[in-house]
Parts: C-alpha cells; structure tokens; sequence
C-alpha cells in the first residue's frame, strides 16, 4: 500500500509540474484568448493516457500503471481519465451511461464551480 501511494504521488508531483510547465509555456508563445495552457495540457494527457493504457495491455504492470497513468497522468490532468472512461463506455456500446456520465459531468461540474464561487461571496 505504501509503495502504490509513493508510486502514484512521485508521478502525480511530475505530471503536475510538466502542467505547470507546458501552461507558462503556452502563455508566453501563445495568444490569452483561449486557456491554451489547459487545453494543450487536457489533449496531451489524453494522447498519453492512450498510449500509455495500451501499451499496458500487452505489457501490464500494476507499478507503470501507478506511476503513470494514475499518477502522473492524474497530476498532468483529470481529463485525461475522463476521456478514457467515456471511451470505454462508447467502447462497450453504452451509449446512455456515455451521456449520462458525459453530460452530467460537464454540467453538474459547471453548475458546482458557479455555486462555489457564489458560496465564497456569502462569508
């Protein structure tokens, strides 16, 4: 158990600098118009957490899947993770648990960052 949260926490820590990285990057080359930095990070973790889940089909490692995909995936990004589950929704033919998950997420996440901002101006 130690070892898992050890592994997971080392890659967590390293994906979340590479985000911080690559949106201090985006920001100094790129128009502020658009969060870039969260994009660029969001469309990268999910090519990586793809590449990496399907290496791991063949290669499976409970360690390299901490490390990586749960770990330094998880610090790069949550979207990452959000997109694979959708993907094996759409994979295993449930469409209506892709919707629901999908939409739900989305606007339950919208409406809840309103709410909490809204929270904050009654203290």
């Amino acid at each position: 158990m130690i070892k898992n949260i050890l592994l997971i926490g080392l890659g967590g820590g390293l994906g979340s600098i590479a985000r911080y990285a690559t949106s201090q990057y985006a920001d100094k080359y790129l128009s502020s118009v658009l969060p870039y930095g969260t994009f660029i990070a969001n469309i990268l973790g999910s090519l990586l957490i793809g590449v990496l889940l399907g290496y791991l089909v063949d290669h499976p490692s409970q360690n390299f899947k901490l490390l990586l995909v749960t770990g330094f995936c998880g610090g790069f990004t949550t979207f990452s993770t959000f997109t694979y589950e959708n993907f094996s929704y759409l994979q295993n033919g449930q469409i209506g648990l892709f919707l629901l998950y999908t939409l739900g997420s989305v606007v339950i996440g919208l409406l809840t960052v309103f709410a909490g901002f809204n929270l904050v101006k009654l203290f």
